[in-house]
């Protein structure tokens, strides 16, 4: 092939599958997305529909010729063994976004791409979030090669776009002011990457033909929950006041991390799994992050541009505290 990339994305239209397209037009690719149709995808694309539970749901792919396809696929991992078999004489590389929730549990501080992972099959249905990415792990490399394919194993994403509701959920409950219960210490460390900079080193990645698995998260020390917070009370112009709150008082209050206070686990194990991630060789390959205000203030403008309201996805559990649950935390000591 010749001229401009050709891009192939198996997604394309959400979150992380639209920054990636995003970022390559940007760059003057050439874009075609792939998928149910469900949303629209960013002007300038070619769209294929279909479904990959279908039998016949890759036909639309039939004929076409990449550079380069990228895979964001999260369920059944025999999905993408069927996309990459019929993709893999017709693309140079395969780049299957992939999550560190690969690796077996405990997953201690400092855990690295070595990391032993979960059983799993390329040939199997839909089952656990983590058996599904590995399984789609193992199915991109059964049939590119695992020469040919870049496994990038993400942590905590955040940015514009996000349809999960975790930094939604905060800047929402900032701009509605009052005091808001805020869950220590305030210098707890988080690891996340902003979707737009998954992108960039992704294609930056997938075009030096760079293989294996890469975990993707900002480098310890990027940020904490304190400043995050802080930059949701900032970015919205709100007279939102923190109340700091022990991990103590929280446990206390029956509240559980993670669900009803979105981003954050107190410190222990868990927490060390989620923002205790060596990213040395991410970093080295050429990862930037960008600043947590950038972050913040970008995915507000693009939250108060949609009136607050998240885009639709398939039904998951509500994040965030109910009157109750917030009520409870505000009386804790």
């Amino acid at each position: 092939m010749s001229g401009s990339t050709h891009l192939l994305v198996l997604g394309g239209t959400e979150f992380v599958g639209r920054a990636v397209v995003e970022e390559a037009l940007a760059r003057g690719w050439d874009v075609t997305v792939f998928n149910r149709g469900r949303a629209e995808p960013p002007p300038g694309v070619t769209a294929l529909r279909g479904d990959r539970a279908d039998p016949d749901g890759l036909a639309a792919l039939d004929g076409g010729t990449w550079d380069l396809v990228v895979d964001t696929w999260s369920a059944a991992p025999v999905a993408v063994r069927d996309a990459a078999r019929l993709l893999a004489g017709r693309a140079r590389h395969y780049a299957y976004i992939s999550s560190r929730s690969v690796y077996r549990w405990p997953m201690p501080a400092g855990l690295t791409e070595d990391g032993p992972v979960v059983d799993a099959s390329p040939d199997a249905g839909p089952t656990e979030y983590a058996n599904d990415k590995r399984g789609g792990e193992l199915a991109a490399q059964a049939e590119f090669g695992a020469e040919r394919t870049l496994l990038v194993r993400c942590g905590l994403i955040l940015g514009p776009w996000e349809n999960v509701g975790r930094l939604p959920w905060w800047l929402n409950r900032a701009a509605r002011g009052g005091t808001v219960p805020a869950p220590g210490p305030r210098d707890l460390p988080l690891q996340y990457i902003d979707a737009r900079d998954l992108a960039i080193w992704t294609l930056d990645a997938a075009e030096r033909e760079l293989s294996g698995p890469y975990d993707l998260v900002s480098p310890p020390g990027h940020t904490s929950i304190g400043e995050l917070l802080d930059l949701c009370v900032h970015v919205t112009g709100s007279a939102a006041e923190l109340r700091w709150l022990d991990p103590e008082a929280v446990e206390a209050a029956g509240v559980a991390p993670w669900t009803e206070l979105p981003l954050w686990t107190p410190p222990g194990e868990f927490h060390d799994a989620l923002h205790g991630s060596d990213v040395s060789k991410a970093l080295a390959a050429g990862l930037r992050c960008r600043p947590a205000a950038e972050t913040v203030a970008d995915t507000w403008a693009w939250l108060a541009g949609r009136d607050g309201v998240l885009p639709d996805r398939p039904p998951r559990a509500a994040l965030g505290l109910d009157a109750e649950a917030e009520t409870r935390l505000l009386s804790a000591r």
